[in-house]
């Protein structure tokens, strides 16, 4: 089914995110990662490209076995160090699985690349314009607090709106972990015209080394109630857990309340996380009248 058919129903939803294993690391784990979030009943889980060798094999391989096991993939597809023929490539083998939808994300260059060859694709607005004849429903990242690489939020809207124009169906946020700040950018990409469905992306935070990772990443804003708990639980594993699962509930709660009808988790594929939050939302899930 594709994602856009999904948004389009209205009613509140929640997807997982979950990462292919590495390079000749063994798919076990992972299938078994899927299978225990599909009893979740997502609205769909997508499958980040993976950093290695065999990358958009793994992506394939662990959407396809997302689709088997009664659930929509959206498999990532990245760009910077594709050339047509290898993304047609790409395309035929996402096709062979049956899958539907696919996030057009620009992606990182070679380590030993400082700009795309000639031929190459150098934007994922490129992609979006390569797959939109397609059948593919297709989407797109943005940032509410803007990206890490663009000084200014409106010029960051600026190519959101050239990727929207290029034929996304929707957009998904990167983690935001202040509902105010997503509301305040929602808000801003109304009033450009974005009108695409917009995805929350919520990154349930487990552990106290983990948020100073993410940090590091991508810049994000911490609440001060959120770093309240970050300092008292995240020297305590169980606790940690506990409050960031319920941080994370309370987000996507608010989120629901305000007519921000589609969640994204971030799972770090951890199931028992998700399966947490998802309890926690089972009444508001199944009892929304719309």
């Amino acid at each position: 089914m594709k994602i856009k058919d999904i948004l389009a129903e209205g009613r509140p939803s929640v997807s997982f995110e979950i990462f292919p294993p590495r390079k000749d690391a063994p798919f076990a784990p992972v299938k078994e990662t899927v299978e225990r979030l599909a009893l979740e009943k997502p609205s769909f889980m997508s499958v980040t490209y993976g950093a290695s060798g065999n990358a958009q094999a793994n992506t394939v391989a662990i959407a396809s076995f997302v689709q088997d096991c009664g659930v929509p993939a959206l498999a990532h597809l990245t760009c910077l160090s594709a050339t047509r023929d290898s993304l047609a490539e790409e395309v035929a083998s996402l096709r062979k699985a049956g899958i539907e939808n696919v996030l057009c994300l620009r992606g990182d260059l070679p380590k030993d690349a400082a700009e795309p060859p000639p031929g190459y694709f150098s934007h994922a607005v490129d992609l979006v314009r390569a797959l939109r004849p397609s059948t593919f429903c297709l989407g797109g990242a943005c940032y509410p607090e803007c990206h890490p690489e663009c000084k200014h939020m409106e010029d960051d809207i600026v190519h959101l709106r050239e990727k929207v124009d290029a034929g996304l169906d929707f957009v998904t946020t990167q983690m935001f972990f202040d509902n105010n700040i997503f509301y305040r950018y929602l808000s801003k990409l109304r009033d450009r015209g974005v009108t695409v469905p917009v995805i929350a992306g919520i990154m349930p935070v487990t552990n106290g080394r983990q948020i100073a990772r993410i940090c590091a990443l991508s810049g994000t804003y911490l609440p001060s109630r959120f770093k309240a708990i970050v300092d008292r639980y995240g020297d305590r594993p169980a606790a940690m857990l506990d409050a960031g699962v319920a941080y994370a509930t309370e987000q996507i709660i608010d989120l629901f309340a305000n007519g921000v009808n589609a969640v994204h988790i971030y799972t770090m594929n951890k199931p028992e996380v998700a399966s947490r939050i998802m309890s926690n939302l089972r009444g508001i899930l199944a009892n929304d009248p719309l």
